[in-house]
């Protein structure tokens, strides 16, 4: 193994129109004996110093920075953003302050002595290594560093995997669509997981590993990339991307496949209520009914604005628009936990948004058969029937019917009375009042209520009876 034994010698070229700028720097560098410095020569505009580039082969160019025929920009992006990066050095004379080494440091005029004795430094060794061998010492460790900070990244990215499997980050798996969603998180936790750790022990590695020594002045090594790094850091996210594409891909196709033997139930929103009709049995509910391991198929839509339904355990969401039955969303659930669960609405749709609940109750197929046969006999008391039409159609959601104050008149009490409506007038609260309001609501909005919050489409859901019936219910809050 042959190393040097010598420093190496510097080679500088000088650019400058000005020949007392030339001359002074040259007298000035080459008395610096100890600096190992060679004046390889002057030149006075950047064609020269191209010229002089391959033919002389300069470690510096010095540019005369008070030089206005000289174009600094063209030197810079010509030797120091170009494909040769050179050392270079600004230097004027007319200011002791602005002497600059480019993309270093400033420094005065009078500092130029240091720096070059800084530059031309070889860390006070007497023997230099040859460039193979620089490499070959240098590969060797970056490998160890490498290596070092690879099994930090595995030994954190184990451990988080571990916590994360002891924190409940979802809630209870209760749908056969829950499987493949949950799945798809999991893997993505675990990613996750590695791309903090690759993240934060190379950053934390670096900063304890490659912090600047206690006196160290010297400039930090200029590094230009890596093209192979940057082709990794590349490709790498693309496929994880796309390889996450084709699973959540898969996990869709779980969440819909359709089941012949699905059991049908409309589910229709509004301010700020959800409504459940089962039409194989003429059933409509505000308590969503399900038998458990069997699908259900959900047709959801709006009677005002959009919705969205959501049950959390069931993972799956979907809107709910208005519009008719041209704008019928579908939602497939397989529940698998028999419980009782609560449906969201996941799109803020109003003022009362955050109460727009509705219980859901996963049971078994003979205990719903048994809710469908209690829920198809009808009460022959009106009154009782039409406090089932108003839970179930929603009516109690701005409706209290306890004097309580909410977007809608409260029920207790106001049969028989007089409002006064938003234009002032006074009307009594009788049956065609209560009728009015139903299929046409924003006919007489009583005084201190907004207008267009009660759904116009009553009219085409309730029948007559069913709206006596209602009437009647009414009626009986008034009653003594």
């Amino acid at each position: 193994m042959i190393k040097s034994t010598h420093r190496k010698v510097r080679r500088v070229l000088i650019a400058s129109s000005h020949g007392l700028f030339g001359q002074g720097l040259r007298s000035l560098l080459q008395d610096r004996k100890q600096a190992n410095v060679e004046i390889v020569g002057v030149v006075s505009s950047l064609q020269e110093a191209t010229q002089a580039l391959d033919k002389l082969d300069p470690d510096l160019i010095i540019v005369d920075y008070d030089d206005e025929t000289l174009n600094r920009d063209e030197f810079l992006a010509r030797f120091v953003e170009g494909e040769k990066k050179l050392r270079l050095v600004l230097l004027s004379l007319q200011s002791p302050k602005d002497a600059l080494v480019y993309d270093r440091r400033s420094l005065a005029a009078a500092q130029i002595d240091e720096w070059l004795e800084e530059w031309t430094h070889l860390e006070e060794k007497s023997i230099i290594p040859t460039k193979q061998e620089n490499q070959a010492g240098n590969r060797r460790k970056d490998m160890k560093h490498l290596i070092i900070a690879g099994i930090l990244v595995v030994v954190v990215t184990a451990l988080l995997i571990l916590g994360l499997g002891h924190v409940r980050l979802l809630p209870t798996q209760a749908s056969a669509q829950a499987r493949p969603i949950d799945n798809l998180f999991g893997l993505e936790f675990r990613v996750i997981a590695f791309l903090f750790a690759l993240i934060v022990v190379f950053m934390l590695y670096s900063v304890i590993v490659f912090r600047r020594k206690p006196g160290d002045t010297n400039d930090a090594a200029h590094i230009e990339g890596n093209t192979k790094l940057e082709v990794v850091w590349t490709v790498a996210p693309l496929a994880t991307v796309l390889i996450f594409a084709y699973l959540g891909g898969q996990s869709l196709a779980e969440t819909v496949r359709p089941d012949p033997q699905a059991l049908e139930i409309k589910v229709i929103g509004q301010q700020w209520a959800w409504r459940f009709e089962y039409p194989k049995y003429g059933i409509v509910s505000d308590t969503l009914m399900m038998p458990v391991n069997k699908q259900a198929v959900l047709k959801l839509s709006s009677n005002d604005v959009i919705h969205s339904f959501w049950v959390p355990e069931f993972r799956v969401k979907q809107d709910a628009l208005p519009g008719g039955d041209k704008f019928v969303r579908d939602l497939r659930i397989t529940p698998t936990i028999e419980g009782e669960y609560k449906a969201r609405c996941a799109e803020l749709c109003g003022r009362q948004h955050a109460t727009m609940l509705a219980p859901v109750k996963v049971i078994s197929q003979q205990s719903f058969e048994d809710w469908v046969a209690s829920e198809t006999q009808v009460s022959a008391d009106p009154v009782v029937r039409g406090q089932q039409y108003a839970q179930q159609y929603g009516c109690l959601a701005c409706h209290s019917i306890d004097g309580s104050a909410l977007v809608g008149p409260s029920w207790k009490g106001v049969y028989g009375s007089q409002e006064t409506l938003a234009d002032g007038s006074i009307v009594t609260v009788d049956d065609d009042y209560i009728h009015e309001s139903i299929v046409n609501p924003g006919a007489k909005i009583v005084q201190g209520f907004p207008p267009g919050v009660m759904p116009t489409n009553f009219a085409d859901q309730l029948s007559e009876e069913q709206i006596q019936d209602i009437i009647a219910f009414i009626k009986s809050l008034s009653s003594p």
